[in-house]
Parts: C-alpha cells; structure tokens; sequence
C-alpha cells in the first residue's frame, strides 16, 4: 500500500485555499486542509472538502468534443482550439467585437482569469467580461 499526502492549492476559487490531496496507490482518495496555511488557517469550505471527488468520475470529459450533424464527436485539441478561434473571428468580423462576451469560473486561478480579460480586450476587442464569483 502506497499512501501519500501531495501538497496543492484549491482549485475552485481564487482565493488560494492550501490543501493536501490524499493518494492512496496512485489514486486521489481524500483531501486535507494543510493546518499552517496562512490564507485557509487549516479550514477548508464545502467545495475544497469534496475536490478530489470529480477527477475519477466516469463523466469527466477528456477530449474535446465538436458537434457534427447533431452528434458529437472527439476532436483533437489543435481541431477544437482552431474552430473556437475560427468562429470567434467570423463573429467579431461580422458584428463587431461587443457582438461576443467572456464568462469567467472561480474554479480558474485569478492568473488563468486575468488571461481571459486579456484575451476579450486585446484579441477580441471587447470589454465584455463577466465572472461567477464576483459577488
């Protein structure tokens, strides 16, 4: 038996919440708050409790998937990043930047969020951005 405690941050908010995931031969059993984090003091919310949960589920998509015909399909990566980025122009092109907007997840690093703004003002145009947790 192989049990170990790996060292992360939560990924549900931007907050930075510090956690150990539990890996019991070689698979993702638990969570744990890490007690000396400064930003968590050893708690933990609802949702950094139950991280570990959604990485084994059966319905966890893995490949992209494109919609032809009505069914969808698996795609590469290099297929579904260039058709995003192929109708997002065609958009922008057709009815203007502010024609498209960004919706932004807590579940993104404020890093990874920061790179969605940028993404919508510098490569779109638009300042259309939005986010879920900004309550």
């Amino acid at each position: 038996m192989d049990y170990s405690f790996v060292p992360t941050t939560c990924p549900y908010c931007g907050c930075g919440c510090q956690m150990f995931l539990e890996v019991l031969d070689g698979k993702l059993v638990g969570t744990a708050p890490v007690k000396t984090a400064g930003m968590n003091e050893g708690k933990l919310c609802i949702k950094g409790w139950k991280v570990h949960e959604f990485v084994h589920s059966a319905e966890r998509l893995t490949r992209p998937l494109i919609k032809s015909d009505g069914v969808f399909r698996e795609a590469s990566w290099d297929e579904a990043l260039g058709l995003v980025a192929e109708r997002l122009a065609a958009i922008r092109d057709q009815h203007g930047p502010d024609a498209l907007g960004f919706l932004s997840s807590a579940r993104c690093t404020n890093e990874e969020n920061y790179l969605v703004q940028k993404i919508a003002r510098m490569a779109i145009g638009t300042n259309n951005v939005d986010h879920c947790a900004r309550l």
